[in-house]
């Protein structure tokens, strides 16, 4: 549960950057900040899911093989880097 704490507080930081960005938007601000503001929200975001996937591979993948289950989680890994890749 630890990865997936450090991944809530991520996500919870960049809903507040997201926050901003909006506030940002409504006061007209400069749009070079509110896209390096973007950025920043997108670069947590994928620390958060870098983390859950993390959580994911080493509980529930790492069970998967030790119970002779392991394709369906694969294939779950797959799906998710080629959505990754895009």
């Amino acid at each position: 549960m630890h990865k997936r704490d450090e991944a809530a507080k991520y996500l919870k930081t960049a809903k507040g950057q997201i926050e901003g960005i909006l506030k940002m938007i409504d006061e007209g601000r400069y749009c070079v900040d509110i896209s390096t503001q973007i950025i920043a929200a997108q670069s947590l975001l994928k620390k958060a899911n870098m983390l859950i996937l993390r959580d994911h591979l080493n509980n529930c993948v790492k069970m998967a093989f030790m119970q002779d289950q392991a394709e369906e989680k694969i294939d779950e890994i797959i799906d998710i880097m080629e959505k990754l890749l895009k």
